[in-house]
């Protein structure tokens, strides 16, 4: 319901219950093979896992590491979308640390993306068909539904140009996340409706047609380093304040607010976790947890800035009402809309007609019923 907190969305890839300093696991005695309990194959898987933990890992630049108020550490991998480095770095972090949740920059409507093999989403993200447009429209209303296809164009663009389907950093996550005895897997982006939403209502009808025309006639050439550079926080702000500078409430709604939900998702993920106990009577033990936050370059400044702030999630979650401004542009598209597909269904009618017009055996009827008329 809009307006309610929505925690992050979760895929489970195993049962979470490790993390913290291995003095805390029991550890089970060795010897002879015995029958164990679940708590002590919990234990002994657990531990396991914590000898595969680097105590001080070797993380790359991309990484950046945050503390929980309970000493949960959080470590965000800044990603570029299109980049074979990025998914190298998400592969290194995850072996490193061996996380008890990793937490990527999807939602549930982008999910699919996950399973998919890499051919399948480069044809995928290349084709930007009327289907496509009308599965947009119906999930996020007309105008957001343009826009998104606007943006999938944009992507469709990058990925011909590229030759590389987006998301590799994401499913690379997914698979190594599996590979992590009692790792969790969630989803930790705003759903993209909300998102699409808020972007339109926040813009004035001139600003949508404005970012419409650009991206419609969007061709300039895009190479491989190009989006490596994407990486460097420097170039990144570069880019961040050209794009605020033009469309700062699009800006807002789409970086800024996604920003803090990221935020929150993290922080949600980083709790402390409740380690197996052998019996009823034994007290129970916490930990700290590790993460792993897998996250577009473009968001990591963000996070940082709001890890340590009180955060308003019904808030950024609220769709407003439509302006006036937004109800005529709008009526406006429809309008337009509909008047083309009018046009066009005359404008081939009349060309059908023309044509079988043409055809012999339609000129030799109409010389027949011409003929026949004057006898008549």
């Amino acid at each position: 319901m809009e307006g309610e907190e929505q925690p992050p969305q979760e895929a489970d890839t195993g049962p979470v219950v490790a993390a913290g300093a291995s003095e805390s696991v029991p550890r089970v005695l060795s010897g002879e093979p015995q029958n164990l309990s679940d708590a002590d194959a919990l234990n002994l898987l657990l531990e396991m896992k914590l000898k595969r933990r680097r105590e001080r890992p070797n993380l790359p630049r991309t990484v950046t590491q945050l503390v929980a108020e309970d000493g949960s550490k959080v470590y965000v991998v800044g990603t570029a979308h299109f980049s074979d480095d990025s998914k190298r770095d998400v592969v290194k972090t995850i072996r490193e640390v061996q996380p008890d949740v990793v937490v990527v920059e999807l939602c549930q409507y982008r999910v699919s993306m996950l399973k998919m093999d890499e051919r399948t989403l480069l044809r995928e993200a290349k084709e930007v068909s009327l289907e496509k447009l009308q599965q947009a429209v119906r999930q996020n209303g007309l105008m957001s539904g343009l826009m998104q296809m606007l943006l999938l164009k944009v992507s469709a663009h990058i990925t011909e140009q590229l030759g590389m389907a987006p998301g590799g950093e994401f499913r690379e996550a997914f698979k190594e996340a599996s590979r992590v005895p009692f790792c969790k897997f969630h989803l930790g982006d705003r759903p993209i409706p909300v998102t699409f939403k808020r972007a339109i209502a926040a813009l004035s009808f001139w600003q949508k047609v404005k970012l419409a025309w650009g991206l419609c006639f969007l061709s300039d050439p895009i190479s491989k380093d190009d989006v490596e550079r994407c990486k460097q926080k420097d170039l990144l702000e570069q880019m961040m304040a050209e794009m605020i500078g033009e469309f700062p409430d699009l800006h807002r709604t789409i970086v800024a607010e996604r920003d803090i939900y990221l935020t929150h998702a993290l922080r949600q993920a980083a709790r402390r976790l409740e380690l197996p106990r052998a019996s009823e009577a034994e007290p129970q033990k916490c930990v700290p947890s590790v993460v792993v936050g897998v996250v577009g370059m473009g968001h990591v400044p963000g996070i940082e800035k709001n890890w340590n702030t009180d955060l308003n999630i019904q808030e950024i979650m609220t769709v407003p009402p439509p302006s006036i401004s937004g109800r005529v542009s709008r009526l406006a598209v429809k309008t337009v809309f509909f008047g083309l597909l009018g046009y066009s269904l005359y404008w081939m009618g009349r060309r059908t007609v023309s044509l079988v017009l043409s055809l012999p055996a339609a000129q030799y009827c109409l010389r027949r019923v011409s003929e026949a008329r004057p006898n008549q």
